[in-house]
């Protein structure tokens, strides 16, 4: 198969619009749906198609690459009609959407039963990992297919493949697990710094390379003491990981503390002080409203 491949992307918000710039300027054959069909503007420079509908995207599409909100979304995609009838068989479909591990199973069993090939297959890195292309890529689904889809993920990022089916929404839960908590403990590490007299940027410098080095820190830390929320990852989206990480947790007989912990903290954040479309970084500014201080 030639690695030139014709892609419809669906939903090009935030991270969909420059992943799907990349595989135009990759060489793909790439048509775009949104709802807000606004959101989509700006691709035809890059040579991109914007489809009318979701069903016109995919209907001579190879690869379908949905990046929605969640499994919800990727559902209600999935239930229209019109859409998997214009669905060709064999096509394969790449949801890179956060999604619950239930999700993506439930969408690979519909999609066999159509013919199609299914993986879940979603991201980590921010809108700043969509632009240059460096993304980290968590797949689930059958490693013939993950092969497949190597010539359209390579383009976008580093894809590994986990497991099964769900294995890479899992793998998303975990990663945003790991990034909330991180948040967290930044957060506070920042207002400490500040509030303590020393320069939270020259202590970022000093912990370059060290263990308590992260992305977090050096990219979140800035955008905490510079007061720079303008979204990368909303923080309504972030509550809605940890809920599914919860959830799943649950299922498991786990109990995660501070994941539960950061979890509510987040919904303080997003539900009292108007921080859904927000930076997840932005979880700063609840430390400092329970502190007191301005925010």
């Amino acid at each position: 198969m030639s690695d030139r491949q014709k892609i419809a992307v669906i939903g090009t918000g935030l991270m969909g619009f420059p992943m799907a710039r990349n595989l135009a300027r990759a060489g793909h054959e790439v048509v775009v749906w949104n709802r807000t069909r606004a959101r989509a503007e700006g691709l035809e420079a890059d040579g991109a198609i914007i489809a009318e509908t979701a069903a016109e995207a995919v209907g001579s599409a190879d690869v379908v690459l949905t990046m929605l909100s969640d499994g919800v979304a990727t559902g209600a995609l999935l239930d229209d009609a019109s859409l998997r009838a214009a669905l060709r068989p064999g096509t394969l479909w790449l949801d890179m959407s956060s999604a619950k591990p239930e999700h993506a199973r439930a969408q690979a069993t519909l999609l066999e039963g159509l013919g199609c090939v299914h993986l879940d297959a979603p991201v980590s890195g921010g809108t700043k990992g969509a632009e240059g292309a460096n993304l980290a890529i968590m797949v689930g689904g059958r490693a013939d297919v993950f092969e497949r889809s190597l010539p359209i993920l390579n383009d976008l990022g580093r894809p590994v493949h986990v497991g099964a089916s769900g294995a890479g929404q899992l793998a998303k839960l975990a990663n945003q697990t790991i990034v909330a908590v991180t948040i967290g403990a930044v957060a506070e590490a920042m207002l400490l710094l500040e509030k303590g007299g020393a320069d939270p940027a020259a202590v970022r410098q000093a912990l370059r390379g060290g263990f308590a080095d992260s992305t977090i820190l050096q990219q979140h830390g800035a955008r905490m003491t510079n007061g720079d929320f303008v979204p990368g990852g909303l923080s309504k989206f972030q509550l809605k990981d940890l809920d599914n990480t919860l959830a799943e947790a649950g299922a498991l007989g786990l109990s995660l503390p501070s994941t539960q912990s950061v979890r509510d903290r987040f919904a303080y954040f997003v539900s009292q002080m108007e921080g859904a479309d927000l930076d997840h970084s932005g979880l700063y500014l609840e430390l400092k409203a329970r502190n007191g201080l301005d925010t």
